[in-house]
């Protein structure tokens, strides 16, 4: 337990390790003269998961007595879906469940702000005691972008069931030059996203921004193709090998998208030994990954998540915009997996949320602009399929793209 209090006072402090030893998490009055800054437990950490009370932290004196370690604790673990049995149709734990969807606090990164009201408390006490602190507010700015990419399916009319469905439909001219060059088929956007999102990078290292950095991240599928997992690709066959000595010419990265039906620890392996793609880089597909598949993560050395948002809702799901290290709410253990905070998903803007284009990007520019006040990283995720469908999502990115 003391690791995970060590590990939440140094993430709320920006990784700074000689203010975090300032700060006490004890009611053991024998210990509140060695530290400068008190936080009192609330007594559940470690032993009964129950809801946080998320009222705004007050300071008296050198104690703080809204428990911020617990709450923090709360939401980075996913702790919430132990207590609410709540899903969809799809096994989902969605927002709307949530007590931070029903309480309207998916735009406000609360772990966040605790990190920021708990350096103010400490440059306080300090500055009160005449005790040297070397703690400051981050600079505001992005730590990373990442533009992340689902490769749900690589093309439209270059598998049978699709082809089929295009001749039914009476676009046979369209098959046929699908079936001839893949460059031809629709949802072959690839060459389009690589340039949009090079051009962004390319601005960040033309800028004063050079310090970010900027990366595209493209999600592969290994799995059976059946049900929700459909249409499979082939990673070693020739459409697939083309698309990735393109990502790979483009300073792409690729990662493990996972199945559907959950993650499976000998197909997970099968993963670990393919060389086509980096398997440490993971997303589950649909979103849909429960606390026990987040563990096999770990367990066969997946090191990055992508996975954490809420499909229904866009804003905040572990209420902080910076990555951390996931605490397993069950085995109370910290883990080497790192979870990134997913700001935007395409689909949920206009298929959950169904919100127009300008509705859309003013809700993703109130993200940004949290994510920017906090230093925290942007993870936009959008479809290379999307881009090929009617609608805006083709203009949005483009205009996501120009803001950040």
């Amino acid at each position: 337990m003391q690791e995970i209090v060590r590990y939440i006072l140094s993430f709320l402090l920006y990784g700074n390790e000689e203010a975090a030893a300032m700060v006490g998490y004890t009611d053991d009055p024998a210990l509140w003269d060695n530290y400068s800054l008190i936080i009192l437990p609330n007594g559940h950490l470690g032993d009964k998961w129950v809801y946080p009370q998320l009222s705004a932290p007050h300071r008296d004196g050198k104690f703080i007595s809204l428990d911020i370690v617990y709450n923090t604790a709360f939401f980075i673990s996913r702790a919430e879906e132990l207590l609410n049995n709540k899903r969809d149709r799809h096994g989902r734990f969605l927002a709307k469940y949530s007590i931070l969807g029903q309480n309207n606090n998916l735009l406000i990164p609360l772990i966040d702000e605790y990190s920021r009201f708990l350096i103010k408390a400490l440059q306080h006490v300090c500055d009160e005691a005449e005790v040297p602190c070397t703690i400051k507010l981050p600079e505001q700015g992005f730590s990373h972008v990442w533009l992340t990419h689902d490769v749900d399916t690589l093309e439209r009319y270059r598998h049978l069931r699709g082809a089929i469905g295009g001749i039914m439909r009476g676009q046979l001219k369209d098959v046929l030059q699908a079936w001839t060059n893949i460059y031809d088929d629709p949802a072959f956007t690839f060459p389009w996203i690589i340039k949009a999102d090079q051009e962004i990078k390319n601005k960040f290292r033309s800028s004063d921004e050079e310090q970010i950095q900027c990366d595209s991240v493209y999600f592969f599928k290994f799995t059976g193709g059946r049900g929700h997992d459909y249409p499979q690709y082939r990673l070693h066959g020739r459409d697939c090998t083309t698309l990735i000595r393109m990502l790979s010419q483009s300073g792409a990265l690729h990662g493990w998208h996972s199945s559907y039906y959950g993650i499976d620890g000998h197909k997970a392996k099968e993963v670990k030994r393919e060389t086509i793609i980096n398997y440490r880089l993971h997303r589950s597909h649909f979103l849909r990954c429960s606390i026990e598949d987040m563990q096999r993560l770990v367990d066969v050395g997946v090191t990055d998540d992508f996975s954490m948002g809420f499909p229904d809702m866009a804003g905040f799901r572990l209420q902080t915009t910076r990555p951390v290290r996931w605490i397993n709410p069950q085995t109370m253990q910290l883990t080497h997996l790192t979870l990134h905070p997913l700001t935007a998903m395409d689909c949920t803007l206009s298929d959950y949320m169904s919100l127009n284009e300008d509705e859309a990007f003013y809700l993703c520019q109130q993200l940004i602009e949290k994510i920017r006040k906090h230093h925290g990283e942007i993870v936009l995720l959008w479809h290379n399929h999307i881009f090929a469908e009617p609608g805006y999502h083709k203009s949005l990115y483009h205009s996501l793209l120009d803001l950040i």
